[in-house]
C-alpha cells in the first residue's frame, strides 16, 4: 500500500510540476506576444508619420495627414495603456479604442492613396503596406477582445 501511495504522490507531484511549468511557459508566451504587438503598434505609428512627410503641404492634404498622424499614434499609445488595464473590462475598453483607431488609420491611408497623384510608386506601395498592416492590427485586436470577453463569462 505504501508503494502505491508513493507512486501516486510522485505522479501528482510530477503532474503539478509539469502543469506549473506549462502555465509559466504560456504566461511567458503571452508576455512576448504583448511586447511584439507593443513594438508593432509603435512601428505602425512611426511608419505612418514617415509616410506623411511625403505629401504636399496643402489644405486638403494637411487635414488628412494630421488625422492619420493622430489616429495611428493613438493605436500604439492605447495598446500600451491596455497592458496596464486595471481590470479585464478596462483592458477590453482600451482595446476597443485601439481597434477604432487602427480602422480609422486605414480609412485615412485609403483617402490619401486615392488623392495621391504625384506618381511615386514607392510611396503608393508603402500606403498599400500600411493599409494591410492596419487591417492585420484590427484583426489581432478584435481576436484579443473576443478572447478577453470570453474570460469574463
Amino acid at each position: 500500500m505504501v508503494g502505491i501511495e508513493n507512486h501516486r504522490f510522485k505522479f501528482i507531484f510530477n503532474f503539478v510540476l509539469l502543469t506549473s511549468n506549462l502555465l509559466s511557459q504560456i504566461t511567458s508566451n503571452f508576455k512576448i506576444m504583448a511586447q511584439d504587438l507593443k513594438a508593432r503598434t509603435k512601428k505602425f505609428a512611426i511608419d505612418c508619420g514617415k509616410l506623411c512627410r511625403n505629401f504636399p503641404h496643402t489644405r486638403e492634404y494637411n487635414a488628412y495627414v494630421n488625422q492619420l498622424i493622430r489616429c495611428s499614434s493613438s493605436v500604439g499609445a492605447n495598446y500600451r495603456a491596455s497592458q496596464r488595464g486595471k481590470s479585464t473590462a478596462d483592458f477590453i475598453n482600451k482595446l476597443k479604442i485601439v481597434e477604432e483607431e487602427a480602422d480609422e488609420s486605414h480609412f485615412f491611408i485609403e483617402i490619401l492613396l486615392e488623392l495621391y497623384d504625384l506618381g511615386d510608386e514607392n510611396i503608393k506601395n508603402e500606403m498599400i503596406r500600411l493599409c494591410k498592416e492596419a487591417n492585420e492590427l484590427v484583426a489581432i485586436i478584435v481576436a484579443s477582445i473576443n478572447t478577453a470577453k470570453s474570460k469574463l463569462k
